[in-house]
């Protein structure tokens, strides 16, 4: 929302200095975007032309000598057609910034002749489009003054971020409302005083969709002579971004940013019949006054003639009804609007308008026949002309919302203590009727206030003009003895997944819940209860069966912009479901191209190798850890899901049935389906599977299992069929002596010919911990055999020579 200082203190009768304004709309909740305070303009002089030769080497330049009223002219070459001697004009001297060509003035040799400054066209100074000659002033302009205030170049504008919530302040008078209940000044009352109608509108209203439409007011005014507005009103109009078009249109937009009102007008010459107000015909078609056409539907409301629809309702005018420079009776609509209809019609048909902006928000409805009346005003004092009697139909009044307020409820919500005569005294300046009797008050609000709802609201307005600052600060009182945790399991697991997984150097990601179908698909989900029924678009179809189709498009997005070496986690909700617990609570990541955990994989030549299935199996155990898993009971095995590579994959089991998760290398059909390119590998953990750790004295013990003995790794290496995995053979290890056995890994597999057909050569490092005694040649030699024997037992293994 733009506005002038200049526009604002028609609204508001004020001495406030404009940083005062900025600081209270601050204070107030309406926070100011930006400001512009012209100074950019102050440079800038009128001057006389004293005198005008041609060029001496240019056929279209001239040598004017200026007089910028100090008594010294000075040389300036121009090219305007219309520079003439004895013209006044506005005057730019060396090292003034021209913001219309955006540049910094020097003096400088035009075909030879020097230039000091240059004489400015209307663009140059943001004034208009029109370039086409210097600006010419009259002969009365005060020579030597600032332009910029001669002009009113130098009304600063405020730019305000509204919030949805605030409707009545998409007009200034809105605005100029809330600053006089902060004390900034004394709002003006709106001139809009019933004008007399020289017999009926000849026109007549039906509305056929009461649900779209509350109200319609109409008026007609012959014999307007429609041609440019006013100077003034042309600035600032100018200033807030909008285009002058004709002084009935501006009219319009005038009482839109000025009461938040918006209206139309309709040539009445070119309207066929009376109007009628209803909901559009599948396939009808509308020229907008954008000049693009538009198909619309018959969820959409329009304001239709004989020959079709004439605007659609709320948002933009036809093209064919349009006022232009031969328009001598008007017809002027202010009419009230379905707001959610106004909404969806907008967003389907692709428009933005600042009368869609104020319809969706909620206009004032008490409001519909003053801002006519105004409206009126204004055209009978621009455009001339006579008008009709007012038009009104469906209108049945506004019922207010009443609300029992509690005066201690600004002390219970905020700490503040606002006594009830300035709770009342706040209330009241703002618009609503207070009916105060002992500690509570019946509360009657306005109906520019759609907003206000129940106590909470009130207490809002009454702290926002009082001053939230003023709140005194609190501490927070002392708890007697420790709390009891605060975060629930779920969340202290995700909280450890991703600091784990962020030290091992992953980035965390924050994925769309929604997905394309054929991702989900391709993820084990697309079943018909997981697919939305109103997506924002296809792409966004389904909701996540996993975490990883988001992340792989991710890691794709980065390769595609020279990023190629990523890894990025993420710890979220997928949805495998419309069962309550269908909903899972899950970290998943992915690495892409070389991306490996900084230390291990990378050789000290320089050479990077890929990732690997291997990566993904370390981040995913490094994060069960973290999160609270038992990682020295899980069990890896094969089964992964289809989307990973059949023999680059695991699944990581706690017991036969308990599945913690599953890691690997990406499936080449999954890459193909989501366009990604690899070497890419990943992995997905539930955190909700993991079992509750039991409840532990608080009271620390010493540990008394903690051997003296150094502990000893052996190496072995046996051979068994190809099919067998590599955790048979750790289980048949580790169960050969229990209590000697610390640990086991795997650290080569072997296939070849040498070996035969169909068999592989798996070598492990096994840890043995003593904890009586030191260990002897006889003691290993045992333990070897039992080993041995325990491979072959389970596996059919042999010990390879």
């Amino acid at each position: 929302m733009k506005l002038t200082l200049s526009w604002l203190k028609d609204h508001l009768d004020t001495d406030a200095t404009l940083a005062e304004i900025v600081d209270t709309l601050n204070m107030i909740g309406l926070e100011v975007e930006h400001l512009d305070d012209k100074s950019r303009f102050a440079p800038f002089t009128i001057a006389r032309v004293l005198t005008a030769e041609k060029h001496p080497d240019a056929d279209k330049l001239k040598v004017l000598t200026v007089d910028a009223g100090d008594g010294r002219p000075v040389q300036v070459v121009c090219g305007a057609p219309n520079a003439r001697a004895g013209m006044i004009g506005a005057f730019a001297a060396p090292g003034t910034y021209v913001p219309g060509i955006d540049l910094e003035l020097s003096v400088g040799k035009i075909r030879g002749v020097e230039s000091f400054g240059m004489m400015c066209s209307e663009r140059e100074l943001e004034m208009s489009d029109d370039h086409q000659g210097i600006i010419d002033l009259p002969d009365d302009a005060p020579v030597g003054t600032s332009f910029s205030a001669y002009a009113g170049l130098d009304d600063p504008v405020i730019e305000i971020g509204l919030t949805p919530n605030r409707p009545d302040c998409t007009g200034i008078h809105g605005i100029a409302r809330d600053l006089a209940a902060a004390g900034l000044g004394t709002l003006k009352k709106v001139p809009a005083g019933p004008v007399t109608g020289d017999g009926a509108c000849p026109v007549g209203v039906t509305i056929a969709a009461p649900d779209l439409c509350p109200g319609f007011a109409l008026r007609l005014v012959r014999g307007v002579s429609n041609g440019p507005s006013p100077q003034w009103m042309q600035q600032r109009l100018i200033a807030i971004g909008l285009r002058p078009i004709n002084a009935l249109v501006d009219i319009t937009n005038y009482v839109t940013f000025g009461w938040g009102r918006p209206l139309h007008v309709f040539d009445a010459g070119k309207v066929a019949g009376d109007l009628v107000v209803r909901r559009a015909q599948n396939g009808e078609t509308i020229l907008g006054l954008d000049g693009r056409d538009y198909t619309l539907t018959g969820d959409m409301c329009v304001i239709a003639d004989d020959n079709g629809p004439e605007s659609i309702a709320g948002i933009m005018g036809g093209e064919h009804s349009g006022c232009d420079e031969n328009t001598t009776d008007v017809l002027i609509e202010s009419a009230l609007w379905n707001p959610r209809n106004v909404a969806r019609t907008g967003r389907d048909l692709g428009i933005i308008t600042d009368a869609r902006y104020r319809f969706e928000r909620g206009v004032d409805p008490e409001f519909m026949v003053p801002g006519l009346e105004l409206a009126t005003r204004m055209v009978l004092d621009l455009c001339g002309g006579t008008p009709s009697e007012m038009r009104v139909e469906g209108y049945k009044g506004h019922e207010p919302k009443r609300v029992s307020f509690p005066f201690a409820e600004v002390g219970r919500l905020t700490g503040a203590d606002v006594d009830r005569a300035e709770s009342t005294s706040i209330l009241e300046s703002l618009g609503f009727a207070v009916d105060a009797s002992g500690e509570t008050a019946d509360v009657t609000v306005p109906s520019w206030r759609p907003d206000i709802e129940g106590k909470a609201d009130l207490v809002e307005e009454i702290m926002r003009i009082h001053g939230v600052g003023r709140i005194a600060p609190v501490p927070l009182a002392r708890l007697d003895g420790v709390p009891d945790r605060i975060l629930t399991t779920s969340q202290v697991r995700t909280r450890d997944a991703r600091r784990a997984l962020a030290a091992r150097g992953m980035m965390e990601a924050v994925s769309w819940s929604f997905i394309p179908a054929a991702h989900a698909e391709a993820f084990g989900g697309g079943a018909v209860a997981l697919k939305l029924s109103n997506p924002i678009s296809e792409e966004m179809s389904d909701m996540r069966p996993s975490l990883l189709p988001g992340l792989l498009a991710a890691a794709q997005r980065n390769a595609n912009v020279g990023h190629g070496d990523v890894a990025l986690f993420e710890v979220a909700g997928i949805y495998l479901g419309d069962a309550p617990g269908d909903q899972r609570r899950v970290a998943g990541g992915i690495r892409r191209g070389t991306a490996k955990l900084i230390g291990p994989g990378r050789a000290w030549d320089g050479h990077a190798d890929a990732v690997d299935v291997f990566d993904a199996k370390a981040d995913a155990l490094a994060a069960l850890e973290a999160a609270g898993a038992p990682v020295d009971k899980v069990q890896i095995e094969r089964g992964a899901p289809d989307w990973y590579h059949p023999g680059r994959s695991g699944v990581i089991k706690l017991g036969p049935k308990m599945v913690l998760g599953h890691f690997g290398a990406f499936h080449p059909r999954t890459l193909e389906t989501l366009d990604v390119k690899g070497p890419v590998c990943g992995f997905e953990l539930f955190l909700d599977a993991i079992p509750e750790p039991k409840r532990k004295a608080t009271r620390t013990r010493p540990r008394l299992d903690v051997s003296p003995y150094q502990a000893v790794t052996r190496d072995f290496a046996f051979v068994v069929d190809a099919g067998v995995a590599a955790n048979e053979l750790m289980r048949a290890v580790s169960s050969a002596d229990k209590q000697l056995i610390a640990g086991v890994n795997v650290f080569d597999v072997f296939e070849g010919a040498s070996l035969g057909e169909g068999r592989k050569s798996v070598a492990l490092e096994v840890e043995i911990q003593p904890t009586e005694r030191t260990l002897t040649d006889e003691d290993f030699e045992a333990l070897s055999g039992k080993i041995v024997a325990s491979v072959e037992k389970a596996t059919g293994g042999v010990l390879r020579s």
